[in-house]
């Protein structure tokens, strides 16, 4: 028995060891998100603690390998990694949600990347050094039996053997990052995966030790535990939400929490990707036009720039609240709907009342790429993207982006954009420097607060640019009582660029679009906004 260990097995341990590294580095992202946002922060993080895990554990098992060079201590160490995928799982489920209060966007991931993934990681990390040193052991003995036997030396030198290791690891990982991005995640939730894939490792050990004879009654021990850790790690939720659930699944950007509650006094459905809500519908009204947000108001814009839309593109779909809107108040116009998370569009036609209107037509690819293969210009292009909390898309914030969007309007076309951020004059701003990107391509623009235009802490900003030569003075217009009442609201709600000062903020460019910084260092300023909107059922 134990030379078949020996001559089949670690190559196939560190195959699937690799694999599971992987699917853990890739599904731990998932796991923060929901509280730190999918930013460039959490990615950093994570693979900095799995790289530095794996450092640690190469070295302490290529020690620990030399000392004892046992096979029972392989496997038992991936028995014991399995086991701490699963405990970890069940701790974070109680400490991410306070970690996430203590800890900024940007030192939060970093924690809670360490205090979860550090150990597990480790332990995997000391198997490749350890299945080399126990097959050099292997190939010597068995050098040592052909010399008796009067043969010659063995075929395998060391950088044979390693070199065989670290294919078989690495080809793992390399299958482990293509099935947890295009098998696992879009068709099963976060916590199966990682319960399935700490079972996977503890039953490879656990199995491998019994068929090696290790004491049975060590290893009923280690069952039992198992089963109790495992039971429970199988029962840890998801963050909680502030309502009745309706619809929760893991999506391919992130995960998607559709449920029932109130907003303003009155039963509401919300649409949330993450942390962030991302749509909401009044459920005591049948009225498309009675929104619940206001900043999704402000696609009424069109009236007083270009009545006369007959094609336009929302990007960003979400509950598709605006476009129920449009299509009421525009029966002779057409809508393209891009939406890069495939999954929404049904979403939005079975729990948010989307019609299949033969005037929509959906598209599930990356807005801007659209845009740019498109041979369509629009009447009107209304853009409402968003990655984390406040930061949009760094390819959606920039010069390149605002003069491809430009280019795809028709002459008088109308280029609305929604943000979250704030106007507080500290830098680096994001919605300050946004502001003078956007005037950079659009001379003729303009800019609301949705809360207050002097409003200094995060709100929904909305960039309008107007493809015309031709000045319209908006608060004027809207001053003097325009007879559509949400329209009348907007004149007090706009931003007077001229006290800005915005040439103190850079211009955002496809070289230059640091989004998430800006957005987490703005958020510093207002830490107690930051924990408040992170479980807040609301976008505004």
């Amino acid at each position: 028995m134990k030379n078949f260990f020996q001559r089949n097995t670690l190559s196939a341990a560190v195959f699937i060891t690799g694999a599971s590294v992987l699917i853990i580095e890739i599904v731990a992202t998932r796991i923060l998100a929901p509280y730190y946002g999918n930013t460039i922060f959490t990615v950093s993080s994570v693979i900095t603690v799995i790289l530095a895990a794996l450092s640690v554990g190469y070295y302490a098992g290529g020690t620990l390998a030399d000392r004892h060079p046992s096979y029972r201590w392989f496997f038992g160490i991936i028995l014991l990694s399995g086991l701490g995928i699963l405990l970890f799982h069940f701790v974070g489920a109680i400490a991410l949600p306070l970690l996430s209060l203590r800890f900024s966007l940007a030192t939060g991931p970093l924690v809670s990347s360490a205090f979860l993934f550090f150990l597990p990681a480790l332990l995997l990390g000391m198997l490749s050094p350890y299945a080399i040193k126990l097959q050099i052991v292997y190939h010597a003995e068995a050098g040592l039996r052909r010399a008796e036997a009067g043969f010659g030396p063995a075929e395998a030198g060391i950088g044979n053997i390693a070199g065989k290791i670290f294919f078989w690891s690495t080809f793992g990982s390399i299958l482990g990052s293509l099935l947890a991005g295009f098998v696992l995640i879009p068709n099963f939730g976060i916590n199966q995966i990682v319960v399935a894939n700490g079972i996977v490792l503890f039953a490879l050990g656990f199995l491998s030790l019994l068929a090696l004879g290790t004491a049975k009654k060590y290893l009923h021990r280690l069952l039992f535990s198992f089963v109790i850790i495992a039971v429970a790690a199988g029962l840890v939720r998801t963050e909680p939400v502030e309502g009745d659930i309706v619809y929760r699944r893991e999506g391919i950007y992130q995960r998607i929490t559709i449920y029932d509650g109130e907003y303003a006094g009155r039963p509401a459905r919300f649409f949330q990707q993450d942390r962030n809500s991302s749509g909401a519908m009044f459920l005591d009204s049948e009225d498309p036009r009675d929104l619940a947000y206001e900043y999704s108001k402000y696609y009424a814009l069109y009236k007083i720039f270009t009545p006369n839309v007959r094609d336009a593109v929302i990007i960003g779909g979400g509950a598709s609240s605006m476009l129920k809107a449009i299509l009421v108040e525009l029966p002779d116009a057409s809508f393209d709907v891009v939406e890069i998370e495939p999954s929404l569009f049904e979403l939005a036609r079975k729990y948010f009342r989307v019609p299949d209107s033969p005037r929509i037509r959906t598209y599930a690819e990356d807005g801007r790429r659209f845009l740019r293969d498109t041979e369509k210009s629009y009447d009107m292009i209304f853009s409402d993207v968003a990655s984390s909390l406040f930061s949009i898309p760094a390819h959606f914030a920039t010069q390149e982006f605002f003069e491809l969007a430009k280019s795809k309007l028709n002459e008088g076309g109308l280029f609305i954009v929604n943000m979250i951020g704030d106007l507080a004059r500290e830098q680096p701003s994001l919605i300050l420097s946004e502001i003078r990107t956007f005037q950079s391509i659009f001379p003729n623009s303009y800019f609301f607060g949705v809360e207050s235009p002097e409003e200094i802490k995060p709100q929904n900003i909305i960039l309008v640019g107007h493809k015309s030569n031709t000045k319209i003075d908006v608060a004027a217009l809207l001053s003097r009582g325009h007879p559509d009442p949400a329209l009348r609201s907007f004149g007090d709600k706009l931003i007077d660029t001229g006290r800005l000062e915005l040439s103190r903020y850079p211009v955002l460019t496809d070289n230059f679009s640091p989004t998430e910084y800006f957005a987490a260092k703005a958020l510093t300023h207002f830490a107690g906004f930051e924990r408040a909107f992170r479980f807040a059922p609301k976008k505004e």
